[in-house]
């Protein structure tokens, strides 16, 4: 098969785009026979009713092949003729279906993605460049809540909106720690860790799970018990796509106040946002671990002037009320100066719609509409902080903010309370005691046609250049990043150990990275759930290291 990735890009400025989009379905053809017919009477003849089976298959002869496709992909990354999608979309509705879908990928020489809510950096759940089937489990997000026994079982492609949308239609005093954006899919968002407004309180999303029902790749389902601890502890962190295919998850719900405090404060670096955020990095993370504040920055014009400043937005959720807030910030943190008419009180399903960027009015049935979630395209990275910046180095990153053309986001999060209590080797996600705040940061793309524009080039050489302003002040030895928040400018490589770790130990730390693979080599030992990052197997005996 040829490399369209690589024929768009040496044909794009000779013959335009024109050939791209002839060169897509031709090698969109060339996918669909012969091996794809074979995969799809493979999973016919497997099937317990070939008709349903059929209604579930997708290949890029069918009109609904793209819609389905770019259901949950970057609109301007990857949504274009050039990138390599899959040779056929399956979309589950039952666990033998699935058990089918992997027989006939191996069957036939395809390599699998699974895509659950498809809010993936790189696109790894549904780009690839090889053959390749895509398992989509939209049809698989049935969640069943036990308010009495505060549990919840969550089917693979369900979505944290959902979830937290069923959990508020029965009670204002559970929720779960996840994270803020509705449509991120639970099954990716544990299976890197997970982090969200409950951290402090009562940590991640995978330090919530009680139980998981996996499938191997053998197709052979298993839960906690037959899986084994070693198991359980990988999918919690460690990148679930890389052993198998999660089917569901039972989860702890955790109890929150009927109603808790929200509050933002706006400052720009006039206003004395330096000395501010200084003193956030040392009173935050050891503060009443019922608060959580997200800073967010941005660079913005003043008013009608071609002069920029800097804006941070103190984003703060409280488990308790305002009453109760005010005298802690006040006695600790005067400077932010929050006060009771920038406070409100709120169901806790409120806090997800303001932090997902809704307002606290709308309704929470929003949560669950797919459709609604706006559709975002950028390009992310992520680091941890371990020491407080010092006012110098502050001073560096707002310079370095405002040579950027005001698309960058960057967003601190606090860390500390229940976070210092976990070893990090409690589960794969090692950014536990002695981080203060993780800085996630990324540049959009959504004003431009694609990610290949003159102006989205130089925002991504200016994220990249970032990385060095941000070196002195982030985590060293190594330089910490979130699994979850994938980057292949990480690096790719993974032939050997010395190659996969340049990566695989920023995201998981040498100890639990060595362990993921020797549970890899168990699991997967031929290596058939694979990805440019995903765990790899080696061809040599991995036991001695």
């Amino acid at each position: 098969m040829m490399n369209s990735g690589l024929t768009c890009s040496v044909f794009l400025l000779v013959l335009s785009l024109t050939f791209c989009v002839s060169f897509g379905a031709l090698s969109s053809i060339f996918d669909v026979s012969p091996t794809s017919e074979d995969f799809i009477t493979c999973l016919q003849s497997n099937s317990n009713n070939a008709t349903t089976i059929s209604k579930l298959i997708f290949t890029p002869v069918n009109s609904s092949y793209l819609p389905v496709w770019q259901a949950a992909a970057d609109p301007i990354r990857f949504d274009n003729p050039c990138t390599r999608k899959p040779s056929v979309i399956v979309t589950p509705s039952t666990e033998t279906q699935i058990q089918a879908a992997l027989f006939c990928a191996k069957k036939h020489g395809y390599e699998m993605r699974i895509r659950d809510g498809g809010h993936d950096f790189e696109g790894l759940s549904y780009t690839a460049n090889v053959p390749f089937v895509m398992l989509d489990l939209v049809n698989m997000r049935a969640i069943d809540i036990n308010v009495a026994n505060r549990t919840a079982w969550v089917q693979g492609g369900a979505v944290l909106g959902e979830l937290y949308y069923t959990i508020s239609q029965l009670t204002d005093t559970l929720y779960f720690p996840a994270g803020i954006w509705a449509g991120v899919g639970v099954s990716g968002f544990l299976s890197g860790g997970g982090y969200g407004n409950l951290l402090r309180k009562y940590g991640l999303g995978a330090d919530n799970v009680l139980d998981i029902r996996f499938m191997d790749v053998n197709g052979n389902i298993l839960d906690r018990k037959s899986m084994g601890e070693d198991l359980f502890w990988a999918l919690r962190g460690g990148g679930a796509s890389s052993f198998g295919i999660v089917l569901s998850w039972k989860l702890r719900l955790v109890p929150v106040p009927e109603r808790v405090t929200l509050f933002t404060v706006n400052i720009t670096l006039e206003q004395g946002a330096t000395d501010i955020f200084h003193k956030y990095q040392y009173v935050l993370p050891k503060f009443d671990r019922d608060l959580i504040i997200r800073v967010q920055i941005n660079s913005e014009n003043i008013g009608n002037t071609t002069k920029k400043t800097v804006r941070l937005l103190f984003d703060g959720l409280y488990q308790g009320n305002i009453d109760t807030l005010l005298p802690l910030l006040n006695q600790s943190f005067p400077e932010l100066n929050v006060t009771r008419e920038v406070c409100k009180e709120v169901r806790m399903v409120q806090t997800t719609l303001q932090f997902g960027g809704f307002t606290t009015s709308t309704p929470p049935e929003v949560l669950a509409n797919r459709s609604a979630i706006p559709r975002l395209s950028y390009k992310g990275k992520s680091d941890y902080v371990r020491t407080p910046i010092p006012k110098s180095g502050l001073r560096k990153i707002w310079r370095k903010i405002l040579q950027n053309d005001k698309s960058e986001t960057l967003f601190m999060y606090t860390f500390g309370g229940k976070m210092e209590e976990y070893s990090e080797t409690a589960i794969p996600y090692p950014h536990r005691a002695g981080v203060l705040y993780q800085v996630f940061r990324r540049v959009d793309f959504i004003d431009q046609p694609s990610d290949k524009t003159a102006i989205s080039r130089r925002r991504l050489a200016w994220i990249r250049s970032f990385d060095k302003t941000l070196e002195p002040y982030v985590s060293k030895n190594p330089r910490e990043a979130y699994s979850n928040y994938n980057d292949l400018d990480l690096g790719v490589g993974s032939a050997t150990y010395e190659e996969a770790s340049v990566w695989g130990e920023r995201y998981w730390k040498r100890e639990n990275f060595k362990k993921l693979i020797r549970i890899k080599a168990k699991v997967d030992p031929k290596n058939f759930f694979r990805h440019p990052q995903s765990i790899p197997v080696f061809s040599t005996p991995f036991s001695d290291m």
